[in-house]
């Protein structure tokens, strides 16, 4: 499922510099990849404190990756609320939620048979 440009991994990745870019909390990958009928390769899920910064967050991670690939998300959905933000880059899909959006929808509960790994903010 990966990219041409770039690996779903390194997209990952960068999703994450861009989290941490805007001092998101509580980052989490979600490895799908041996997950059956999972969507995605990666889900990188992270909060934010406020509608503001769930904004601010979004736009560092499109800033990041297409610093070093060119790409743009294939979907966005959320940007008018500001209580969820998906950026969908088709092999990893990023969710950046306001903490009580991230506890009522609970990903990484619906996900479990994912690997997730949890990002030490800095």
């Amino acid at each position: 499922m990966t990219t041409d440009t770039l690996s779903s991994t390194r997209l990952a990745e960068l999703a994450v510099q861009g989290m941490l870019e805007k001092k998101a909390q509580n980052i989490a990958i979600l490895d799908l990849r041996e997950v059956k009928n999972a969507i995605a390769d990666y889900f990188v899920v992270c909060s934010g404190t406020s509608d503001t910064q769930v904004d601010s967050i979004s736009n560092s991670i499109e800033e990041e990756v297409f610093k070093e690939s060119g790409q743009s998300p294939w979907h966005k959905e959320g940007q008018q609320n500001r209580e969820w933000i998906l950026l969908d880059y088709l092999d990893v899909v990023c969710h950046v939620f306001q903490k009580e959006k991230r506890d009522f929808y609970d990903l990484e509960g619906f996900w479990g048979d994912a690997k997730i790994q949890r990002i030490e903010e800095n």
